[in-house]
């Protein structure tokens, strides 16, 4: 028998309605902010990840699938993030030359070679937005409150959002220098992966989990100490605009994006639900990816990006599907009798074409048996027919939920199924 590989999953019938449910709610929501769907080809060069991820991050380091389709042709990787695929996409169309602002969103499967756990696959899914163009406060706090009417909307309310500055490329790299005077004298009792970064990328010692080294991060120099004026009043901004949206925020000194063309605002939303694995978004200003990527001017950016998985383990755990039914059909048709068959098909189909969701036994079971089948399913109503109805042409049409029994023609019965599916809709 063969099975799913180490780190993916198959999404079930049973379970598929919480994925369709959340799409449907993001596609709303993310229309309503004015965002538009961009969708990229699961494989680019590898060298997009390494320039748009870093190349002393662990994604590049360690996590990429890559491979060579020929030995003279460049090596392509699988997509482990979105960020640099739509910045890659907005670039090579001249997607500036339609609006001075383009508002991206994404819902996009993504592949890291992580050791797989609740939460976090191997070939996993990531919704998010990309607003470019804009570089001004007000895009960083819209993308923001994006963010968390998503998941307001979605019953996720029990979160913390956690705000910082990077500031300017000045600020950042004065900080960058005090961070690496703080660690030097301590820099024998950092772990390996903290003395490499201390080197490469002394700010993501700031992310370490590492029980060991909490109190000497906690200790470190503060960001936001490193900020010049202009920082400051961009940062300030950006808090007030939050205020206005009354959205609750903590700022957090550690919270910090290793890469040097993230600046100004960076932000993770933390749910309270997940232990250890807590976050369930995240995001920030990347003014100086475009540059990175190969553009001649820079293209202000900012975004945010978060998991369908585990945002479906926080739901879950809210007991948050529980209203919500996996498609059924409205009507099941039960024959009584087998010369009902040709008739019942026919009318099954008509159902179909009409738009009403019309499911019919192709087992020849009994009658019981199909009733079961219908209760199973969760159809709203049964259609039952056989050689009486046939003659008489009415047909007994029973709600399910409430065992309430009509006796219509096929033309009253079209009628209430259509208002039940409008009924429904509304």
């Amino acid at each position: 028998m063969f099975k799913t590989i180490k780190g993916t999953k198959d999404i079930l019938p049973s379970e598929i309605h919480k994925w369709h449910y959340i799409e449907t709610t993001l596609r709303r929501l993310f229309h309503r902010f004015g965002y538009q769907e961009i969708r990229t080809p699961v494989f680019e060069e590898t060298a997009l990840f390494q320039r748009g991820i870093g190349e002393t991050t662990d994604i590049v380091g360690k996590e990429m699938y890559s491979f060579r389709p020929e030995e003279s042709s460049p090596s392509l990787t699988l997509r482990p993030e979105m960020t640099a695929s739509v910045m890659r996409a907005h670039l090579q169309h001249n997607l500036s030359n339609i609006s001075a602002t383009t508002k991206l969103f994404y819902i996009s499967e993504l592949f890291r070679k992580e050791r797989p756990q609740a939460g976090r696959q191997r070939q996993f899914w990531q919704f998010g937005s990309e607003c470019i163009g804009s570089q001004t406060p007000e895009s960083d706090a819209e993308t923001i409150a994006l963010m968390m009417t998503i998941f307001k909307a979605l019953g996720v309310k029990h979160s913390t959002l956690k705000i910082n500055s990077l500031g300017d490329p000045e600020s950042r790299l004065k900080y960058r220098e005090q961070l690496q005077a703080y660690f030097k004298p301590h820099f024998d009792t950092l772990d390996d992966i903290s003395k490499v970064r201390f080197e490469t990328n002394p700010l993501r010692i700031l992310d370490s989990k590492n029980p060991d080294l909490q109190t000497l991060i906690h200790d470190a120099p503060k960001l936001i100490d490193a900020l010049d004026q202009d920082s400051m009043n961009y940062f300030q901004h950006v808090q007030s605009c939050l205020k206005a949206y009354s959205i609750d925020f903590e700022i957090d000194h550690r919270l910090v994006r290793g890469l040097d063309y993230y600046s100004h605002t960076a932000f993770e939303l933390i749910g309270n639900e997940l232990g250890a694995q807590n976050a369930l978004a995240g995001g920030g200003r990347y003014d100086g990816l475009s540059k990175i990527l190969g553009s001649k001017q820079l293209v202000p950016a900012v975004g945010f990006a978060a998991g369908i998985e585990r945002l479906i383990i926080t739901m879950d755990k809210l007991d948050l599907f529980s209203e919500i039914k996996p498609n059924a059909p409205t009507v099941y048709v039960v024959l009584q009798t087998k010369e009902a068959k040709t008739w019942a098909f026919k009318t099954v189909h008509q159902f179909r074409v009409k738009g009403i969701a019309a499911e019919i036994d192709l087992q020849e079971r009994s009658m019981k048996a199909q009733m079961r089948e219908a209760n199973r399913l969760g159809a709203q109503y049964v259609l039952i027919v056989g050689q009486r109805e046939l003659e008489s042409q009415m047909y007994a049409l029973k709600h399910l939920e409430s065992s309430k029994q009509e006796t219509l023609s096929l033309e009253d019965i079209e009628t209430k199924l259509l208002n039940a599916i409008e009924l429904c809709i509304a």
